[in-house]
């Protein structure tokens, strides 16, 4: 079984063909830069061109960076406002002329891990957690999703999660990534008392430094490291492509 996924970023839109076997992908992983300003008709236009390289007449998925309810799209992080409150689904659906599921992006991740990657064959409660510009969030039930967490817009230290503890500050603020994951290690002791997870899944672009900082992590949760790193995005929305046409 195969289908299309498609993972829209602030920078970039990701796709390929992923076969469900072991969650891999199939040929070549294109990207084409995502539109600026990334209004609604330039993104249908610009994963239109990807899926048209592709040459795949299937379900496809595709995860965007905002809340989706029933394929609405209810907020919107790193692409215009003008997404909010449209039927993505409907939308892409007959723009690209074939069934389309709409899900959260750190969602999809979370899919693609539970099924995959770091979270496979895990019973309880997994949160899977990026480390980014922001944090994104997936939480899942014995394999199962509970959609839309968005934990990173927590209020936290006077803040919000993600201002606290994202791993651009590592960056940004020059932090060195010892005292940014004594934040982490503070945030995630506050997420275990609220969902009292069995595993936690650190995924982003700092996860390939796990090694680095997680000696620094005390939780009562086992911590780990993604396992599909950019991937995660592209498979999570075939997977929930193919679970919508099942």
């Amino acid at each position: 079984m195969t289908a299309l996924g498609i993972d829209i970023g602030g920078s970039g839109i990701k796709g390929a063909l992923v076969d469900f076997t072991h969650g891999m992908l199939i040929g070549t992983r294109l990207r084409i830069p995502t539109p600026d300003p990334s209004t609604p008709g330039a993104l249908v236009s610009a994963t239109l061109d990807l899926v048209n390289q592709h040459d795949w007449q299937g379900p496809i998925g595709i995860a965007v960076p905002g809340v989706v309810r029933d394929g609405v799209v209810r907020t919107a992080a790193n692409i215009d406002d003008a997404w909010i409150g449209l039927d993505a689904a409907a939308m892409f659906s007959e723009a690209l002329g074939r069934p389309v599921t709409i899900l959260n992006d750190a969602d999809s991740a979370g899919l693609a891990e539970a099924r995959y990657g770091a979270g496979a064959g895990i019973r309880g409660v997994v949160l899977l957690l990026t480390f980014g510009t922001g944090i994104g969030s997936a939480l899942m039930n014995n394999g199962v999703l509970v959609p839309n967490t968005e934990f990173g817009h927590l209020e936290f230290r006077g803040s919000s999660a993600e201002a606290y503890a994202a791993a651009r500050l590592v960056k940004r603020d020059s932090m060195t990534i010892g005292w940014w994951a004594q934040r982490v290690n503070e945030l995630l002791a506050y997420v275990e008392i609220l969902l009292s997870p069995d595993r936690v899944i650190i995924g982003g672009g700092i996860s390939k430094r796990f090694e680095e900082f997680a000696h620094l992590l005390d939780t009562v949760a086992e911590v780990v490291p993604a396992q599909l790193r950019n991937n995660a995005g592209i498979v999570g929305a075939a997977l929930a492509a193919r679970e919508d046409g099942s």
